[in-house]
Formats: C-alpha cells, structure tokens, sequence
C-alpha cells in the first residue's frame, strides 16, 4: 500500500516562498507519476504540476509557470514543490497524488491519480 504524507504548508505574505514536501513510502513503479494539485472551498481540485517517476518530464499549469517547480528527491523518496511569488489566489490546500501506471502520461485531472496524501493548507496574505 502506497502512502504520501505533505509537509510544508503554512501561512505567508506575497511575495514569500514555501517548498512543500511528499514523502512516498510502499511499493511503487518506475511507471509511475507524481503530481501536487489544489483546492479552495466549494471548488474542483485543480491541477499544479506533474512529474515522472524518473524526474526528467516535468509539467505546470500555466497559472504557476515561472513560479512553481516540482522536482523529485529520489534519495529520499520524495517530491517537492518550490513555490516562489505566492499570490493570495495561490492559497489552497494542496494535495499530493500518485499513480502508479502513468508511463508517459503526466496526468491532470483527479481522476488520473489512486493515491492521494491529507493535504497541507498554504496561506498567502495580500
């Protein structure tokens, strides 16, 4: 059974930067691919950034161009999100999400994804 478990939420002003952090643990493929997504109250979760199991392919949505990277940690099994110039329409509870069969898919919607971490609340003060 595959678990992730996000750190590195928190509140900050605009302007600031914050990395979050996926620690993955159990079994996982090389097929697989990660990705962070977000929510706000009363809305669909939205899609971040994805990346391959490897790190090599990597993509964002073209509301954090520029702002955010997602990387992988492979020594620590992890993946991250740098998120630089948060905005207060950045704040969201962020997710991250696995799926094991992606092979060259790099997902974006919810549904791409079976496994899923508690999510870390961002705050960004205007």
């Amino acid at each position: 059974q595959v678990q992730l478990v996000e750190s590195g939420g928190g509140l900050v002003q605009a302007g600031d930067s914050l990395r979050l952090s996926c620690a993955v643990s159990g079994r996982t493929f090389s097929t697989a691919g990660m990705a962070w997504l977000r929510q706000v109250p009363g809305k669909e979760r939205d899609f971040v950034a994805a990346t391959s199991w490897s790190g090599s392919r990597t993509t964002s949505a073209e509301s954090v161009k520029g702002r955010f990277t997602i990387f992988r940690d492979t020594a620590k099994n992890t993946v991250l999100l740098q998120m630089n110039s948060l905005q207060p329409e950045d704040t969201a509870v962020y997710y991250c999400a696995l799926d094991q069969n992606a092979f060259l898919r790099l997902g974006e919607r919810t549904d791409d994804y079976s496994y899923w971490g508690q999510g870390t609340q961002v705050t960004v003060s205007s």
